[in-house]
C-alpha cells in the first residue's frame, strides 16, 4: 500500500502515546492539521506491516536532519525576553524595527506623559495598557492631577481595544516624540493593569488617587484594590497588624484559607499567633480532608477583604516595605 506524506505522518502520530503526541501536535501549523485531517478521513485500514516500514523510513530520514526547535529564531527572541526582559532582549535583536506601540513603551516617562497630556482620557489609557507598569505609572504621576483618576478608571474598565485603532493612534503618537521621525482585538485585563500602576506608585499618591476614583466610581474603586492585595500578600504585614487581623477570622475559616498557603505565609502567620493558637490550626489543617479549590479561595477572598477594611478605618498597616509600596 503506497501511502502520501501526510498519511505516514498520520499513522505515524496515532501510534504515540498521548503524552509523547501532545507535543508534537503543538508544534504543528493549522495548515499542516488540516493535511493530515484530510489524510485521516481517506484513510480505511492499512496492512499490519505498515508502521513498520513507517517507523523504519522515519529513522532513516532522521539520520541527516538538523532541527531548530520552536521556531528557531522566534523562539529565541521569546527565551531572550524572559531572560533579559523585553527592553534588553530588543536591544541584542536590533536588526528588527520597533513598532510605534514599542516606541512609545520605551519614551522617556516624563516626554510621553507631556505629550498624552492633551489626548483623551480613553486615548491614554489604551497606550498604557500595554506598558510595563511601573513605567505606566511613572507616566500616569506625570500627567495632570485632575485627568489621572479618570485615565485609570478607563484602564480598570477596558476589556479589549482594536488593534489597527490602536497602532494608528501609536503611529501618530510616536512622530511627535522628541528625536522621532486586518482587524483584530488585544485583550486586556483592565482592573489588574490599574492595579498594578497603582502599586507602583507612591502611597500617598496611590491612596488620593484611588480616593478620586471611588468618589466617580466605588466599585470600580474596590475592584481595583482587591486586585492590589491577594491572599499570599499577607506575608508582608507586620506581627502587630496581623495579630488584630487574626482576631477578626474565626478558626475554621483561616484553616480553609490556608489548605493552599505557602510555607511562608503559614510560617509568617503562626509566628503572630500564641503557641497554642497555632496549634490548634494546624490540627485543624491536619484534620481536614478533601476542600474545593472554589470553597478555599472563597475563604481567602473574605480575610483579604477583612484586611482591606480594617487597613483602610486605620486599624492596620498592608505595606511598609523599603519603598512603603501599597498592597
Amino acid at each position: 500500500m503506497q501511502l502520501t506524506g501526510p498519511q505516514k505522518a498520520v499513522l505515524l502520530l496515532l501510534s504515540l502515546d498521548e503524552s509523547v503526541a501532545g507535543p508534537v501536535v503543538a508544534e504543528l501549523s493549522p495548515d499542516e492539521l488540516r493535511h493530515m485531517n484530510d489524510a485521516v478521513k481517506q484513510m480505511d485500514a492499512v496492512p499490519a506491516n505498515t508502521l513498520g516500514d513507517v517507523y523504519r523510513q522515519f529513522v532513516f530520514d532522521a539520520r541527516d536532519i538538523v532541527a531548530v526547535p520552536r521556531g528557531g529564531a522566534s523562539y529565541l527572541k521569546k527565551l531572550a525576553a524572559r531572560v533579559l526582559g523585553d527592553a534588553g532582549s530588543q536591544a541584542v535583536f536590533t536588526d528588527e524595527v520597533p513598532t510605534s506601540i514599542e516606541v512609545l513603551a520605551g519614551a522617556d516617562p516624563g516626554a510621553l506623559a507631556s505629550l498624552l497630556s492633551g489626548e483623551h482620557a480613553q486615548v491614554v489609557a489604551a497606550i498604557l495598557s500595554q506598558m510595563e507598569p511601573a513605567r505606566a505609572g511613572r507616566v500616569i504621576d506625570g500627567l495632570p492631577e485632575e485627568a489621572r483618576a479618570d485615565v485609570l478608571s478607563r484602564l480598570a474598565e477596558m476589556t479589549e481595544i482594536s488593534s489597527n485603532s490602536l497602532d494608528e493612534v501609536a503611529r501618530a503618537l510616536a512622530s511627535e516624540l522628541p528625536g522621532a521621525s486586518g482587524e483584530s482585538s488585544l485583550a486586556i485585563n483592565g482592573v489588574a493593569a490599574s492595579a498594578a500602576v497603582v502599586r507602583s506608585l507612591n502611597r500617598e499618591t496611590g491612596n488620593a488617587l484611588l480616593g478620586d476614583i471611588e468618589s466617580l466610581d466605588h466599585g470600580l474603586a474596590s475592584e481595583i484594590r482587591k486586585a492590589m492585595y491577594g491572599f499570599e500578600d499577607l506575608k508582608v504585614i507586620d506581627p502587630k497588624s496581623m495579630r488584630e487581623l487574626l482576631k477578626m477570622i474565626a478558626g475554621d475559616k483561616l484553616a480553609l484559607a490556608l489548605k493552599t498557603a505557602s510555607e511562608d505565609l503559614r510560617s509568617h502567620l503562626f509566628q503572630s499567633m500564641s503557641r497554642r493558637a497555632a496549634d490548634l490550626v494546624r490540627e485543624d489543617l491536619e484534620m481536614m480532608g478533601a476542600a474545593r479549590l472554589s470553597d478555599v479561595e472563597a475563604a481567602q477572598h473574605e480575610i483579604v477583604e477583612i484586611a482591606l477594611r480594617l487597613e483602610a478605618e486605620g486599624a492596620i498597616s498592608l505595606g511598609g516595605g523599603e519603598n512603603d509600596a501599597l498592597v
